[in-house]
């Protein structure tokens, strides 16, 4: 099968980024013929399994959910553009995509804008809603809603990847025909589960590869030292907790920080943000701040965590760093709502039933987070490895990346 796999943004990172860049590289491996649109300036970077790739141009416009600096661009959010704005951008994208027509089908990512790319794209077409942009642009705008509704009308499936984002999709559009829910996935043979110290000098010497970032003053790059920073931090065998993902209010590692103070464990905080001054100040000694992480340095660094915490206080799609974490056999605690308590009922279906309550916590409940992390913790080591491998067992059978291919094209074929 031909197939163009389209995503208006960068390919490093995570999020939709990550979902862009591994169904290429399952696609590809299973010998489908993919090429995928992005604004990634350095795709030779990623492993897109031999996919060609392809950067648009977009005119330096760069609409989006949530305000970020991005080199090159202008950027701005997707509702405080004009209308015009908008129709212009969605056409240099469509354009670029009916180059490479004929094609089985065109897969675009996000209701907007990936959904008026899909329909004037030409081409049988289906799009995958991430929640992002139903959450943070379209929501309560009736405009940016109604464009969205009528895009997807012409789309052969429309895929969510939870119950919740179904939810959301047709609270925010109103009724959608074809959807399918199929949940993201992981690389099971990256995040997995390794004796800690190989993980740790794995994580070492990917952080001696960083390059220079004196005085942190570019937040898009790990922190300068982390890899003398992490040797010393790590020293020990103090439990170790791991959050990882943007430094924003929303993210809620404000609950985790509080939470962390009624503990007696240390503390990884990976992740770059306009809240991360406001969190250094409110965390304790035994928690250190990296900056951004790749996946080559996270895949070891959720190796040595016995727990990571996903606190956000708002809506999520899907619980990707939660199964991520999972699958490296750290065991994750999440904010039992929206498409966390999804991973949350997985984990719980694997988990022995007297250790079923120690996969959530109430959303915002830094008392009740702090309870669970405290008994997590100091499980006995027999619950300690039935929880890790519980954990990872939960993840190979749910959110593999090649079953996700699969079933994605399975409503197309």
């Amino acid at each position: 099968m031909k197939i163009l796999l389209w995503h208006g943004y960068l390919l490093g990172g995570t999020g939709s980024n990550v979902y862009t860049r591994a169904l290429a590289r399952e696609w590809a491996r299973a010998g489908h013929d993919v090429t995928v649109f992005s604004q990634e300036p350095q795709p030779e970077r990623y492993d897109l399994g031999g996919a060609t790739t392809v950067r648009p141009d977009v005119g330096g416009l760069l609409p989006v959910f949530v305000l970020d600096r991005y080199e090159g661009y202008e950027v701005k959010l997707v509702q405080d553009c004009t209308r015009a704005e908008l129709e212009r951008w969605v056409e240099r994208n469509a354009a670029a995509v009916r180059e490479h027509l004929p094609a089985d089908l065109v897969f675009t990512n996000h209701v907007l804008l990936g959904g008026p790319v899909g329909a004037a794209a030409g081409a049988r077409w289906a799009n995958k809603a991430h929640g992002s942009e139903l959450e943070y642009s379209m929501r309560g705008n009736d405009e940016l809603s109604a464009w969205g509704r009528e895009a997807l009308a012409g789309a052969a499936a429309v895929f969510v990847g939870s119950a919740h984002i179904r939810e959301v999709l047709e609270d925010v559009v109103g009724h959608v025909d074809r959807v399918h829910e199929v949940p993201p996935g992981v690389d099971i043979d990256e995040w997995r589960p390794r004796p800690r110290e190989e993980a740790l000098a794995g994580l070492l010497e990917e952080a001696r590869r960083d390059p220079p970032n004196p005085g942190n003053a570019n937040e898009r790059l790990p922190d300068e030292g982390n890899a003398e920073r992490l040797a010393q931090f790590l020293a020990g065998d103090e439990p170790t907790v791991v959050y990882f993902g943007k430094l924003l209010y929303n993210k809620g590692v404000h609950v985790l920080l509080e939470a962390l103070a009624e503990t007696d464990a240390r503390a990884v905080i990976v992740g770059f943000g306009d809240y991360r001054e406001q969190l250094e100040a409110l965390a304790g000694p035994r928690t250190l701040f990296t900056g951004p992480l790749e996946h080559r340095h996270l895949v070891h660094l959720l190796a040595l965590a016995d727990a990571t915490v996903v606190p956000s206080i708002f809506p999520e799609a899907f619980g990707m760093v939660a199964a991520e974490a999972a699958a490296a056999g750290s065991p994750p605690l999440v904010a039992r709502h929206s498409g966390l308590a999804e991973i949350a009922e997985g984990l719980e279906q694997e988990y022995p039933p007297h250790l079923r309550r120690l996969a959530s916590f109430a959303t915002g409940d830094a008392a009740e987070l702090a309870a669970k992390l405290r008994e997590l913790l100091t499980l006995a080591e027999a619950d300690r490895t039935a929880v890790r491998e519980a954990a990872r067992t939960a993840t190979v059978s749910r959110w593999s990346w090649a079953g996700v291919a699969r079933r994605l094209l399975e409503p197309i074929d």
